[in-house]
């Protein structure tokens, strides 16, 4: 490897300002502001979605695929299929 091309990588503190949690993760992202994280000062970078946030991994997300979209038609629109004239 070319010395002196690489980004700098250190840990760096992530914070997911909605679900109020720190994450202390390697990183190259550069950032100029710092604070202090279980006794040593580290960059820091806030967050607004993290996997402690995100609907996807806390369980709340709606989820489509469990009936395919013939089923999903069917049950929207099926009543006016079968009325008889």
């Amino acid at each position: 490897m070319k010395p002196g091309i690489h980004p700098h990588y250190r840990p760096v503190l992530f914070h997911d300002t909605t679900a109020d949690e720190y994450f202390k993760v390697g990183s190259t992202i550069q950032t100029d502001r710092t604070m202090t994280f279980e006794g040593e000062t580290l960059p820091y970078v806030t967050l607004d979605v993290s996997s402690k946030s995100h609907v996807y991994y806390t369980g709340k997300q709606k989820e489509f695929a469990k009936e395919g979209s013939a089923a999903r038609f069917n049950k929207r629109f099926g009543s006016f299929l079968t009325r008889s004239k």
